[in-house]
């Protein structure tokens, strides 16, 4: 794979067709969206990381164009469909970094297939289970959490990117330097598709479950070296403590200014710390 270019690709899954991004040679990185976006929340970074890895940045279960089923929205089940699209690329030891929802995929990912994960970053969210998770879950935003089923849907048809400001300008530090207008206009399309919404709550619904696997994962603390980036007007010290409750080697970086969307808010701050993270030359 050439790493001037980025690649769009299908690859079929365990009956689940996932789409994904392709760029580079090297090791393996896997890059994991969260919710509000997709895989191409990624764009900014591949060009870079591709200069010394293989990057597969795929549209998680549910979102952007891969398949939408019914269930299986647990983060334990979205972490096998990576895996399984991971071993169908014909990689065994990756690395993996996770934003949002993407992050608890991908530890996840770690905590079931620890052997076969070099290192991990985390980017500003939490994890179900863990420590005290639930002053995160309960306490800030908390409509949004239990915002599924039948009349939230209704509401949301054809006013999704009403919905979405949401997250976009109440997560991040300033919202005139948030997610640009033109990949906001790019995801309210990706979650207008059929099916795309239901499959968006559906990753909330399933936190209950998720915080009984984590909790079980948690006994068994990772060993591979950890990158944790919180926003400071985000996650902030939370996620950070919740990895040392969960890994041996972790590294915790604030990135100042920011909020939520590190990506889009301090892409200058994240980048490099992702490049020197995952090895670059």
């Amino acid at each position: 794979m050439s790493d001037d270019r980025i690649d769009s690709r299908f690859a079929e899954v365990d009956g689940l067709r996932l789409h994904y991004l392709a760029a580079g040679e090297g090791e393996p990185v896997l890059l994991l969206h969260g919710y509000a976006q997709t895989s191409h929340m990624w764009r900014p970074l591949i060009p870079e990381l591709a200069k010394s890895r293989t990057v597969i940045a795929p549209d998680l279960r549910g979102f952007g164009a891969s398949d939408k089923p019914e269930g299986g929205y647990e983060k334990a089940s979205m972490a096998r469909d990576i895996h399984a699209l991971a071993a169908a690329l014909g990689f065994g030891r990756v690395a993996v970094v996770g934003h949002d929802i993407g992050l608890m995929v991908a530890y996840a990912y770690a905590a079931q297939y620890r052997d076969e994960v070099e290192r991990i970053a985390l980017m500003d969210a939490f994890l179900p289970g863990v420590g005290d998770w639930t002053s995160v879950w309960l306490l800030r935003d908390l409509w949004h959490f239990h915002f599924y089923g039948k009349t939230p849907l209704a509401l949301v048809e054809g006013r999704e990117r009403i919905y979405f400001e949401h997250f976009w300008n109440d997560f991040a530090a300033d919202p005139a330097h948030s997610v640009s207008e033109a990949d906001r206009q790019f995801y309210a399309s990706a979650y207008a598709q059929p099916g795309a919404m239901r499959a968006g709550f559906e990753v909330f619904r399933a936190f209950a479950q998720d915080a009984e696997d984590f909790a079980a994962f948690a006994k068994k603390p990772l060993s591979m070296p950890m990158l944790v980036l919180t926003g400071e007007k985000a996650s902030g010290e939370g996620l950070i403590a919740q990895a040392r409750l969960v890994a041996d080697d972790v590294e915790g970086v604030i990135v100042k200014g920011s909020g939520h969307w590190l990506m889009d808010e301090a892409r200058d701050q994240v980048v490099p710390r992702l490049l020197a993270f995952l090895g670059r030359p």
